[in-house]
C-alpha cells in the first residue's frame, strides 16, 4: 500500500516521485516498463545518434498510414527507461511561448497562464548562466551551453541573420523570435534527464519505491475510485494499491491507452473492443497533435570537422570516445541539433510559426538509415498545426501497440505553411556564411523547386519530430479529460500529469514543458491532500 502510485517513469513521472517523495510521511510508488538507466548511449549526449537503432530503451512505435504523408507510415519512438523520452532525445531546452500558456488559460484552465507556470519552469532549472527574470538556479534539471559547439553551428547562426533574422542568444528570455544557440539539459558532460536531475538523488529515500521492468495493463477502480495498479513483471501479474490517488504520466500515446484498457474512454469504442465501460468519457485519445518536421540534407565532403561515416570521421569518433571517458568533454558532448531558429512562415504570421534545428551532420530516416559521407542537416516543423488525430486501441491486449493516428496534413493550411518553411530555411542555407562549406543539397530535395514540388518532397519526406501532445486534453469541453486540477472528469482519486493534457501544442521542444507541469501538479497534488488532512 503506498499514498501515491505513478504510472511511468518518463520526464513527468520521475518528476513527481521526486517531490512528493520528500515528505518523509507520504509513501510513493514509481512503475517504470524499462530498465535503469545506466546505457553509456543515455548519458554520452552523443549517443543519441544510435537510440533509434537500439531496441529495449526506445519502444519504436509506428503510426497507422498517413494519407497526407503519400500513406507512409511515421515514427514515433519514445523512451522506454527510466528518464523515458528525456533519456533518449536531442536535449533542446525550449519552452515555447508565453502566448502558449496564456492560450491555456484562455480556453478555461485556470492557473496556467503564462506568469503563473514561469516559476516552475524557474523552480525546475539550474542554468549556468546563472538566474534573472526568465531562469532560475539551483533546480533538479542542469541547462547549460554546449561545452564545445562546432564551428558551422555558429556558420549557421551567421547565415540566419544574412537572411534577415535576428540574432537571439536565449530563445526562452524575453523573446523566442530569431536564430542563435541552443541551450541543452546537460550536466558535467553528461545528459540531464529528468531520471538524472530528480529521481536518482531520491533513490536513497525509504518512503520511495522504483519498480523497473515493470508494464502497467490496468488502472483498478473501487466504483468510480482508483484504488491502484496491475502490472506485469517478467511475465507475472501484480497489483499495488494507492490510498491516495493514482498518477497517470504514461506520455501521450499511452496514457490514453492505458485508461481505455481500464474502461475509462470513448464507451462505443470499448464496447467494440470488448472492454466493459467504467465511465465513458469521449476525449480520451482524442485530439492528439505533434509538430510534423521535414529534414533538408546538405552533403559537405570537405568540411571533414562535421559528423559523418568515413575514415577521418571514425578517427574523430574514436577520440572522442577516449575524451569524453577520460574528461566528460570534447565532440561527443555534441546534442548534434546545436544552433537553430523561430521563424514566421509569412509576415502576417503573429508569431513565430516554425523552427529550425541545425544537424551538424547528415541526417536520414531518423538516424535508422546509415548515411555515409560528412555534410549538415536541416529541419523545419510546424509549431502551430491545425491537424488532429488520435490514439485508439487496436485490441483489449494490454501489450498490443495501439494504433496511433496523427493525421498529420489532414489541415490544408499545415502543409502550405510548411511549403513556405522549406522556403525560408533554404533562403538561410544558401547564405554566404555556409558557402565556404562547399556544400550542395541532396538528391531526394534539389529536385523540388516550385511550390507544387516542395509539397510533394514534404509529403514523401515529412514526419514527427516526436512532440506528440493532447490526447488527454486539459480543459472545461465535452472532449475534455482533465480539469485545471489534472484530475480525470467524473472519477476520483486520478490524475494524468504528462504532455497528453496539453489543450494545444507548445512552439517548441516538449520536455521542459512537461516538466514544468509536473512540478506545478506535484504543488496540486499536495494541496489536495493537504485538504484531505484537515477534514
Amino acid at each position: 500500500m503506498f499514498d501515491y502510485v505513478v504510472i511511468g517513469g518518463g520526464s513527468a513521472g520521475c518528476v513527481l516521485a521526486a517531490r512528493l517523495s520528500e515528505d518523509p510521511a507520504v509513501r510513493v510508488a514509481l512503475l517504470e516498463a524499462g530498465p535503469v538507466d545506466n546505457s553509456v548511449l543515455i548519458h554520452c549526449p552523443a549517443g543519441l545518434a544510435l537510440m533509434a537503432k537500439v531496441k529495449g530503451l526506445n519502444w519504436g512505435f509506428e503510426t497507422t498510414p498517413q494519407a497526407g504523408l503519400n500513406g507512409r507510415r511515421g515514427y514515433q519512438p519514445r523512451g522506454k527507461v527510466l528518464g523515458g523520452s528525456s533519456s533518449i532525445n536531442a536535449m533542446v531546452y525550449v519552452r515555447g511561448q508565453a502566448a502558449d500558456y496564456d492560450g491555456w488559460a484562455a480556453e478555461g484552465n485556470p492557473g496556467w497562464g503564462f506568469d503563473e507556470v514561469l516559476p516552475y519552469f524557474k523552480r525546475s532549472e539550474h542554468n549556468t548562466r546563472g538566474p534573472d527574470t526568465w531562469h532560475g538556479s539551483g533546480g533538479p534539471l542542469h541547462v547549460q551551453d554546449l561545452l564545445q559547439a562546432n564551428r558551422c553551428s555558429s556558420l549557421f547562426i551567421q547565415a540566419g541573420q544574412q537572411a534577415g533574422h535576428t540574432l537571439n542568444p536565449d530563445f526562452n528570455g524575453a523573446s523566442q523570435e530569431g536564430v542563435g544557440p541552443f541551450q541543452v539539459t546537460h550536466r558535467q558532460g553528461e545528459r540531464c534527464s529528468s531520471a538524472k536531475g530528480y529521481l536518482t538523488p531520491a533513490l536513497a529515500r525509504p518512503n520511495l519505491q522504483v519498480i523497473t521492468g515493470a508494464q502497467a495493463t490496468q488502472i483498478l477502480f473501487d466504483g468510480k475510485r482508483a484504488t491502484g495498479v496491475e502490472y506485469l513483471q517478467q511475465g507475472t501479474r501484480h497489483q499495488v494499491q494507492a490510498r491516495v490517488e493514482v498518477l497517470l504520466s504514461a506520455g501521450a500515446l499511452q496514457s490514453p491507452q492505458l485508461l481505455m484498457l481500464s474502461g475509462v474512454g470513448p464507451g462505443a469504442h470499448l464496447q467494440a473492443m470488448g472492454i466493459p465501460v467504467l465511465h465513458d468519457l469521449p476525449g480520451v485519445g482524442q485530439r492528439l497533435h505533434d509538430h510534423l518536421d521535414v529534414v533538408q540534407v546538405v552533403d559537405a565532403p570537405k568540411a571533414t570537422d562535421l559528423f559523418g561515416i568515413s575514415l577521418i570521421g571514425l578517427r574523430h569518433a574514436i577520440s572522442g570516445m577516449l575524451e569524453w571517458r577520460r574528461h566528460r568533454s570534447g565532440i561527443l558532448t555534441t546534442n548534434f541539433a546545436e544552433a537553430g531558429g523561430f521563424i514566421r512562415s509569412s509576415p502576417e504570421q503573429a508569431a513565430p510559426d516554425l523552427q529550425l534545428h541545425f544537424v551538424i551532420g547528415k541526417l536520414a530516416d531518423h538516424g535508422r538509415t546509415t548515411v555515409f559521407g560528412h555534410g549538415y542537416s536541416c529541419h523545419v516543423c510546424l509549431l502551430s498545426p491545425e491537424s488532429r488525430g488520435s490514439v485508439t486501441l487496436a485490441s483489449a491486449d494490454p501489450l498490443a501497440t495501439p494504433l496511433i493516428d496523427p493525421a498529420f496534413l489532414s489541415a490544408p493550411s499545415d502543409l502550405d505553411r510548411m511549403v513556405n518553411g522549406v522556403k525560408r530555411m533554404r533562403q538561410i542555407l544558401a547564405q554566404p556564411a555556409l558557402a565556404g562549406l562547399g556544400g550542395r543539397e541532396s538528391a531526394r530535395s534539389a529536385s523540388a523547386r516550385s511550390d507544387e514540388q516542395i509539397a510533394d518532397f514534404v509529403r514523401q519526406h515529412a514526419d514527427t519530430i516526436y512532440h506528440p501532445v493532447g490526447s488527454c486534453r486539459m480543459g472545461p469541453g465535452a472532449m475534455d479529460v482533465v480539469d485545471a486540477n489534472l484530475q480525470v472528469r467524473g472519477l476520483q482519486g486520478l490524475r494524468v500529469v504528462d504532455a497528453s493534457i496539453m489543450p494545444r501544442i507548445v512552439a517548441g521542444n516538449t520536455n521542459a514543458p512537461t516538466i514544468m507541469i509536473a512540478e506545478k501538479a506535484s504543488d496540486l497534488i499536495k494541496a489536495s491532500r493537504n485538504r484531505f488532512a484537515e477534514h
